[in-house]
C-alpha cells in the first residue's frame, strides 16, 4: 500500500509542470491583454531604444562643445616677392626673407561665450527625439484598433457557435419526433430526411465557423506573438466608459512640434549673439613672428577672440517669419485632426444609439420566434405540420437570436472604437 502511494506522488509530481503548462495555454485572454502584447511585440516598438540611444549620443557630440578645441595646420608656399628693407646702411646686413616659406602650428580655443548655442542645440536635439518617439506612439496606437477588430470578430464567431449548438439541438428534436411519427406511420420519410439534411447543413456551418475563429486565432497570435489554440477563451470586456474629450497621441505631437519651433527660434536668437573665445597658438616655421629672421624658430600666440555674427541678422527676421509659418500649419493640422476626429465620433455615437435601439427589441422577438417555435415543434409531433414549416419556425427563432449576438457585438465593438478614437 504505501509504495503504491509513493507512486501516486511521483506520477502527480511529474504532471504537475504539464498540468501548470496547459493551464497558462488555455488561461482566458482579455481585450486589455491583447492589446498590451501587441505593442510589446510590434516591430516598430524596438525603434524606442535607437532613437533613446540617438539622442544620447547627439546630445554628448553637441556637450564636447564645451571642451577645448584643438586643431593642427601646415603649410608651405612660394611667393614671388618678399618684403624688403629698401635702404643699406654700411657695416650692416640687413637679411633677405626667403621666397619659400614654411610654417606648422597647433591652435587650441576655448569657448567663453557662445550665446547658449550649444544648449540650444542640445535643447533642439532632445525635442526632435521627443517628436520621433510621439510619432511612433501614434504608429503603435493604430494597432489597436486592428487587435479590436481580430478580438470582437473571435466573440463573434463564439457567439454563433453557442447559438448553432442550440439550433442543431432544436433539429434533432424535431427529427426526433419525425423519425417517431414515420415509425409509427403518421408521418413520411422525406419529413426525417428534410430534418436530416438540414441538420447536416448546420454541421457544415459550424465548421466554417471553427475554420473562421482559427484563422481569427491565427492572426491575433501573430500580433500578440502567442500560439492561440482551438482551446483558447477570449473574456467579453464590459462596456467601457464614454471619454468626455479626445486625448489622442496625436495631439501631444501637435503640441511637441510647436515646442521644437520654440527651441528653433531660441537656437537662431543664440547663434546670432557675440562670441566670446579665449585661444592659444604654438608652431615652428620660417619665418616666425619675427618678419626679419631667416631661420626656422617656435613661437606662440595667446588671448581673446570676439566673433560678432553681423551677416546673421540679415535673414533673421525672414527666419523668424518661416517659423511662425510653421506654427500656423501645425495649429491648422490640429484644427484639421480634430474637426475629422469629432465627425467620426459623431457617426460612432449614432452607430451606438441604433444599436442599443435594436438589442431594445431583440429580447421580444426572441421570446414571440420561440413561442411559436415551441408550438411549431407540438404541431409537428401531432402531424398537423410537415417539418418544412417545423425548420422555418426554427431558423426563425435562430435568426433572431444570431441578429441580438450580432448587435451585442457590433455595439462593444462599436463602443470600444469610439474608446480608439477619443484616446485613453
Amino acid at each position: 500500500m504505501k509504495q503504491v502511494i509513493q507512486s501516486v506522488c511521483c506520477l502527480v509530481i511529474l504532471l504537475l509542470p504539464a498540468a501548470a503548462t496547459v493551464c497558462a495555454q488555455t488561461a482566458p485572454l482579455s481585450l486589455e491583454t491583447c492589446q498590451e502584447l501587441a505593442r510589446q511585440n510590434y516591430p516598430l516598438v524596438k525603434q524606442h531604444a535607437l532613437i533613446a540611444r540617438s539622442r544620447d549620443y547627439a546630445v554628448q557630440h553637441i556637450s564636447k562643445g564645451y571642451l577645448p578645441q584643438v586643431s593642427v595646420s601646415g603649410q608651405a608656399s612660394y611667393q614671388s616677392e618678399v618684403t624688403q628693407i629698401p635702404i643699406q646702411l654700411p657695416g650692416v646686413n640687413i637679411p633677405v626673407l626667403s621666397k619659400d616659406q614654411y610654417k606648422l602650428y597647433g591652435e587650441l580655443t576655448q569657448t567663453i561665450f557662445d550665446g547658449g548655442v550649444i544648449r540650444q542645440q542640445k535643447e533642439a536635439q532632445s525635442a526632435a527625439a521627443m517628436m520621433e518617439e510621439q510619432q511612433l506612439e501614434v504608429e503603435c496606437y493604430r494597432i489597436e484598433e486592428q487587435v479590436n477588430q481580430l478580438f470582437f470578430g473571435i466573440l463573434l464567431v463564439d457567439e454563433q457557435l453557442r447559438q448553432h449548438a442550440l439550433l442543431r439541438d432544436d433539429i434533432r428534436l424535431g427529427l426526433g419526433k419525425a423519425q417517431a411519427a414515420v415509425a409509427n406511420g403518421t408521418a413520411f420519410r422525406s419529413s426525417a430526411d428534410v430534418l436530416q439534411a438540414e441538420l447536416l447543413k448546420a454541421g457544415q456551418r459550424t465548421t466554417e465557423l471553427q475554420a473562421a475563429r482559427k484563422a481569427y486565432l491565427g492572426m491575433l497570435g501573430l500580433f500578440i506573438n502567442r500560439e492561440l489554440g482551438a482551446q483558447t477563451v477570449l473574456l467579453r470586456p464590459p462596456a467601457p466608459s464614454p471619454a468626455p474629450e479626445i486625448k489622442r497621441p496625436e495631439l501631444q505631437l501637435y503640441d511637441y512640434r510647436s515646442s521644437n519651433l520654440d527651441v528653433q527660434g531660441k537656437l537662431l536668437t543664440a547663434r546670432n549673439l557675440p562670441k566670446l573665445n579665449f585661444f592659444l597658438q604654438g608652431g615652428y616655421g620660417r619665418p616666425a613672428l619675427n618678419m626679419l629672421s631667416n631661420d626656422f624658430e617656435t613661437y606662440y600666440v595667446g588671448g581673446l577672440r570676439l566673433h560678432i555674427p553681423i551677416s546673421g541678422l540679415y535673414t533673421l527676421r525672414k527666419d523668424r517669419a518661416m517659423l511662425d509659418i510653421s506654427r500656423e500649419q501645425i495649429a491648422v493640422q490640429r484644427e484639421n485632426f480634430l474637426f475629422h476626429t469629432s465627425i467620426t465620433l459623431t457617426q460612432q455615437d449614432a452607430e451606438i444609439a441604433r444599436l442599443h435601439e435594436l438589442l431594445a427589441s431583440d429580447d421580444e422577438i426572441i421570446s414571440l420566434r420561440g413561442r411559436v417555435k415551441t408550438t411549431a415543434a407540438a404541431q409537428l409531433e401531432h402531424g398537423v405540420i410537415n417539418a418544412s414549416d417545423y425548420l422555418r419556425e426554427v431558423n426563425a427563432e435562430d435568426n433572431a437570436r444570431q441578429s441580438k449576438i450580432l448587435h451585442e457585438i457590433q455595439l462593444l465593438m462599436a463602443q470600444y472604437n469610439r474608446q480608439v478614437t477619443t484616446g485613453k
